[in-house]
């Protein structure tokens, strides 16, 4: 008897309902009161990160569309037709990927058959993923039809990149925009999918999946699966650490204290240490900013100067520190020499935490002459006058 594949856990573990979705409950709430008052819309435009959510929110929102006795916010997925739907082989709920799917002829193939009934549901419904793919003139066939669709026919079209649409399409639809998901409600759900799968997973394992994941919960189950394959049923952060070639959260402390105090000796012995241990400096670098982002907040918090880095640095000096450690990204990621490349940018961000701007300066010189006599400028130029005379 043939065993039955195996299905991963971000596609076992897919919201199948409104109320499983996780971190978007103000899309969430807007489609729910949607339904309820009968107040659906003919075109959605989902927009955000990837893995937040926007196609799996597209086939509940078909489904609960499409609900028998419907429209349901929650409808009940034993039936016929939300199986379907779930399942990807409804026929009323056609699913298109823009990147493959994008041209003009098939555009026009689409509009065509939107002009039939749907055959066992209310709607007819196209997803379209990543529709910024779609051609200018794809999107000029589809225009009018986007505008006037038949009374049975809905659009939700999801992107990534919602800067590539054209204004035109955008106008004819409900903008919704998907947030990253924070990182408390990633380690919430990967918790309670360990503890489901009875898989053990220390909590320093899940910060570390949950920052690689950055907002996104589909990588973030994806980075578990992985971690399951290579660490068993016992996963620890040291191992998570090792997989992914990240450095541990004490010695991204530890650099951005070096950083701050300008103490070059330890910090080129944190950058030999994670070297040698194969850390991706890319990620490191990542990751320091994320630590000064944190001090500098504190500055603004704290009246304009912080001490949580180990020496008093203000607002400006941790800005600035900042500022280079962006700038050295592009070379970090892509350049010839990573390592090189990642201490001249620790390095400038030494300078730049020491340096001042000059318009600080001159406003405190400013201040200084202002708080002059006034008659201290002729004095001293009589005096001299005296002197040569």
């Amino acid at each position: 008897m043939a065993q039955e594949a195996y299905q991963v856990i971000a596609r076992r573990w897919r919201p199948k309902q409104f109320d499983e979705m996780v971190g978007q409950e103000h899309i969430v709430r807007t489609l729910k009161n949607a339904i309820e008052s009968n107040r659906i819309a003919h075109a959605y435009l989902f927009v955000g990160p990837r893995g937040t959510g926007k196609t799996t929110t597209a086939r509940i929102f078909a489904k609960a569309l499409n609900a028998e006795g419907g429209p349901a916010v929650a409808p009940d997925d034993t039936t016929p037709i939300s199986q379907s739907i779930l399942d990807g082989s409804c026929m009323d709920v056609i699913e298109i990927d823009g990147a493959s799917n994008g041209s003009v002829d098939q555009i026009r193939d689409l509009r065509e058959e939107c002009q039939y009934s749907p055959t066992v549901g209310q709607f007819k419904i196209y997803i379209i993923d990543e529709v910024h793919m779609l051609s200018n003139a794809a999107w000029n066939a589809l225009l009018k039809t986007l505008e006037e669709p038949p009374a049975h026919v809905k659009f939700i079209f999801a992107t990534t990149e919602a800067n590539k649409v054209l204004p035109t399409v955008v106008s004819r639809c409900q903008r919704f925009e998907f947030r990253p998901i924070p990182d408390e409600k990633i380690i919430e759900r990967l918790r309670m999918i360990a503890d489901t799968d009875d898989i053990k997973v220390d909590a320093g394992a899940l910060k570390a999946i949950a920052r690689m994941a950055d907002g996104g919960m589909r990588d973030a189950q994806s980075i578990l699966d992985q971690l399951i394959s290579f660490c068993g049923n016992d996963i620890t952060e040291e191992k998570a650490l090792d997989v992914y070639g990240l450095a541990a959260p004490a010695m991204i402390d530890q650099m951005v204290r070096a950083i701050a105090a300008a103490d070059y000796q330890a910090l080129f012995a944190a950058i030999e240490e994670i070297a040698g241990q194969g850390r991706d400096l890319y990620r490191v670098l990542l990751d320091i900013q994320t630590r000064t982002r944190e001090a500098m907040i504190e500055a603004i918090r704290g009246g304009g100067t912080t001490e949580s880095l180990g020496a008093p640095l203000t607002s400006e000096s941790l800005a600035r520190m900042l500022d280079a450690l962006q700038s050295g990204e592009s070379q970090v990621r892509s350049g010839l020499s990573q390592r090189v490349n990642f201490e001249v940018a620790l390095l400038r961000a030494v300078d730049q935490s020491r340096s001042r701007a000059i318009d600080s300066v001159i406003k405190e010189l400013s201040n200084l002459a202002a708080g002059l006599p006034q008659d201290a400028g002729q004095k001293k130029n009589r005096g001299i006058a005296r002197a040569r005379e």
